[in-house]
């Protein structure tokens, strides 16, 4: 194959079995079950990253590491998502949108009843085939509904119908203090039970193939490499960054990776192709949904966990009482209580103490709603302006909301008033990547183009819960006890962390937001309004 000329020429003139003719009731109904459908995986992530310090009890010993519920989803759903879409484009978006269901479902009950640590990420590892939902679902929207409907339909499943956005944190919210974590396993799994029969009956299947074999070594090289990579992310700090034996993890996830590139330029019907994948309209977003995405899966994680954490007044008071108790227990002796001092190192200013569903309805409902609304009108501006400068509007405002994170106090009513700037950008970002992509690339190879920029987005939310988890593990919280003037041991308390772990952390949001600007500054295309995909 040359490397001289991309194949971003291809006309479309295949029938994919496009809905041109239909009534806006079918068209819409169509469109309605895509959507909710792939709202599967945004709303497992808005309920699950919300409750992991509900989860994190039930597997003691996994202290900070249970950010790993949610990096593991992120790097299976990258691996696994161009290999998914190579798959819709070859056997059919419908069939594999219904198999990823499936593999949804049986992920949910595993988490639902086990109690085994390692059984519940490989439950974890099932799910995170729904994040190539919302890739088939691009797929499925460009294949079937009518041309100029398509960029305000990508805007809309970009953000979703607020079930995953709104419905969600209250549901999980509900779920995990009325009842317990299990629960949002089970009530997941029943909604997507719910909507498998209605895309079966529903939404036809595209008729787009592609007479290609599925390159199942590229996609081991791809997810080999991302996953040993992410381990040195994630572990370094406990293992020694420069150490041999630690490095040799970043170094053989960066050669499969190159190998992955390498071996992909010469085979005959590679997962993606490498003319493609390198061409400035596909890797310029593709780059920037990468560094854009860190900042999603810290903001995320970080507001969430730092709300429901309860104020150190709390901690210190309830680590004295327990102090008391445990030495009349050993003892048979009385200590009073005011003799007992106690103090954290190296302290937090954190800390509402909200259950899940107080900090779903005073933060994340907002945040949500603006959301969705702004993922449509991200959709409708690039249908009359193009998706470029939309995006560039949203990349500024994720950088001003880092910057803002780091910089203000850790109070609630900051994280509400942030979190709702922020979520203008997060609606825009969300729709007008698809919306770009869907513009550069041609039919034929859609899937595995909206499969890798799945992998991106994934990719980064899990590299910024890896690079956040580094910070806390660096900042770790201890108590210092001392009973009538004399000091105890320090005692670690491995689910509380330093302000400094979490202003790190955002402040890497605010970095990697000015990057992924910069190149959504030098981007050419997306400067026309979008066609829906006719353009290539």
């Amino acid at each position: 194959m040359s490397t001289s000329t991309p194949r971003l020429d291809k006309d479309d003139h295949n029938d994919t079995g496009r809905l041109d003719g239909a009534s806006r009731t079918r068209i819409f109904t169509v469109l309605a079950v895509i959507v909710l459908f792939s709202e599967i995986a945004p709303m497992q992530y808005t309920i699950v990253a919300a409750a992991l310090q509900k989860i994190a009890p039930s597997f003691p010993g996994v202290g900070a590491d249970i950010n790993w519920a949610i990096i593991v989803f992120g790097l299976i759903g990258a691996a696994a998502s161009p290999l998914i879409g190579k798959m819709s484009d070859v056997w059919g978006k419908k069939r594999m949108f219904l198999i990823c269901g499936a593999l949804f479902v049986i992920g949910c009950v595993l988490d639902a009843t086990t109690s085994n640590w390692a059984v519940f990420l490989f439950g974890r590892c099932l799910q995170a085939t729904a994040i190539a939902t919302a890739v088939i679902a691009y797929g499925l929207i460009r294949d079937l509904l009518p041309r100029t409907m398509i960029p305000l339909a990508l805007g809309l499943t970009a953000t979703g119908f607020g079930v995953a956005s709104i419905a969600g944190p209250v549901l999980g919210g509900y779920l995990v203090d009325n009842h317990s974590w299990r629960a949002i396993f089970w009530v997941l799994a029943a909604f997507t039970l719910a909507m498998l029969p209605l895309v079966w009956f529903i939404v036809p299947e595209s008729e787009l193939r592609v007479p290609e074999r599925i390159d199942i070594v590229g996609a081991a090289l791809l997810s080999g490499g991302a996953a040993l990579t992410l381990i040195y992310v994630d572990k370094g700090h406990d293992w020694g960054w420069a150490k041999p034996t630690t490095l040799l993890w970043l170094v053989a996830g960066i050669t499969l990776l190159v190998l992955f590139v390498v071996i992909e330029k010469r085979v005959a019907t590679p997962i993606m192709d490498m003319e493609l994948l390198f061409h400035p309209r596909v890797a310029l977003v593709l780059a920037g949904a990468l560094l854009a995405s860190l900042q999603i899966g810290i903001v995320s994680y970080a507001i969430a966990y730092m709300a429901q954490t309860p104020p150190d007044s709390v901690v210190t008071a309830g680590i004295g009482q327990s102090t008391v108790t445990e030495i009349q227990r050993l003892t048979g002796q009385a200590v009073p209580l005011d003799a007992v001092r106690v103090a954290l190192d190296p302290g937090y200013t954190y800390g509402s103490g909200y259950s899940l569903l107080e900090f779903a309805i005073r933060i994340a409902l907002l945040g949500s709603v603006i959301t969705m609304i702004f993922g449509a009108v991200a959709g409708l501006l690039a249908k009359r302006i193009g998706a470029r400068l939309p995006l560039i509007v949203a990349l500024i405002i994720f950088a001003g909301a880092g910057i803002a994170f780091a910089l203000l106090p850790l109070t609630t009513t900051n994280f509400l008033v942030v979190n709702s700037i922020f979520s203008v950008g997060f609606g825009m970002y969300y729709a007008c990547m698809p919306i770009l992509l869907v513009e550069a690339v041609p039919q034929e190879q859609q899937g595995v183009s909206l499969g890798m920029l799945g992998v991106m987005q994934s990719m980064g939310v899990a590299i910024g819960l890896a690079v956040v988890t580094a910070f806390l593990h660096n900042n770790g919280m201890s108590a210092l006890v001392s009973v009538g003037g004399l000091p105890q041991p320090a005692t670690p308390l491995p689910e509380l962390f330093g302000d400094h772990g979490y202003r790190l952390g955002f402040w890497v949001c605010a970095a990697a937001s000015v990057l992924a600007l910069s190149l959504a500054l030098v981007m050419k295309h997306g400067r026309t309004p979008a066609t829906g995909g006719t353009a290539h």
